[in-house]
């Protein structure tokens, strides 16, 4: 059989976001991944590959190249694929754009998410930080919520007035604390180090979806949010020890490991699921290689399909 080669563009063009959360769910009832990082370094510039096997499901490896310098030269910065082999016989089965996986995996995870614990008749989405991610997840969250109203708030005015042109009736926030307190869903994918959502600010019946921070010295909401919240996770062991959402208050007795009330291994046993409109609900989207390989192999399956 032969390799089949997936660019960003044409693949794109056959993907369905809801139809890529029932592909996270299901394979969420398989096997539970095996998962590996590993790094490579020569001064800023890395190379990163993820690799991660589900068994039933196949075997992915994503590497990305990550050359800071490229931006000089007017070149991507962040390049990389994703290969996909089989499961039975370990044969080469594709190779997927990288930010083609990236994309739909990380808005697709918190898009799982939200369809399981945001109300189902939530009108008002903030959109905090407005970069790549914030597009996609505007995407995203615009196929599961179509009656909604979004709103941008920005760091720099300008970039949420871009992300708001790209998307006409989106409204642009002036105040943080004033669009938190209004919106049914708040979506975050910042870079900051610092907690910028503060519990105080929640409302019962909203659902926070934290997506920004990636290393143990990121947060973007702070301890009273959590406290307050029930906390939902991707992949308990993606997230826990690695991501300073979370890493830092457990180690410092905010919150303990029973705080975390379930990740999507939990889906079918109904874990994974809002008790009442009242309730408050924050996830934490950590990303992994299983759910790489959970995309990847959606993409490729719509891509045979075509």
């Amino acid at each position: 059989m032969s390799v089949e080669i997936i660019p960003f563009d044409e693949g794109e063009a056959l993907l369905d976001w809801l139809v890529l959360t029932a592909a996270l769910e299901s394979g969420h009832s398989l096997p539970r991944a095996e998962i590996k990082d590993s790094f490579l370094y020569r001064g800023d510039d890395t190379v990163l590959s993820r690799a991660a096997w589900i068994d039933g499901l196949g075997i992915a490896v994503k590497t990305a190249t990550i050359f800071p310098g490229n931006k000089a030269a007017d070149k991507p910065s962040v390049n990389g694929g994703v290969s996909l082999f089989g499961d039975a016989d370990g044969l080469l089965e594709a190779v997927v754009d990288f930010h083609l996986v990236t994309k739909w995996k990380t808005a697709g995870d918190s898009l799982l998410a939200a369809r399981k614990l945001a109300r189902p008749d939530s009108r008002s989405i903030l959109i905090v930080g407005a970069g790549t991610v914030a597009h996609s997840l505007r995407e995203a969250y615009g196929a599961a919520f179509p009656e909604a109203e979004f709103t941008v708030w920005n760091r720099t005015r300008g970039g949420a007035e871009d992300l708001a042109a790209a998307f006409p009736g989106m409204a642009v926030a002036a105040d943080l604390e004033a669009a938190v307190r209004a919106a049914d869903i708040v979506t975050s994918a910042t870079m900051t180090t610092e907690p910028i959502l503060r519990g105080e600010w929640l409302q019962p019946g909203q659902h926070v979806d934290l997506i920004g921070a990636y290393r143990p010295d990121m947060r973007e909401a702070d301890d009273e949010a959590l406290r307050r919240a029930r906390i939902f996770v991707d992949s308990r062991a993606t997230t826990m020890g690695h991501i300073g959402e979370l890493k830092t208050p457990l180690a410092e007795g905010v919150i303990d490991e029973a705080d975390i009330v379930a990740d999507f291994y939990d889906l079918a046993g109904g874990a994974f699921a809002r008790q009442s409109d009242e309730e408050l609900t924050l996830f934490k989207n950590g990303g992994g290689a299983h759910l790489d390989l959970m995309t990847s192999a959606y993409i490729l399956g719509a891509w045979r399909g075509r």
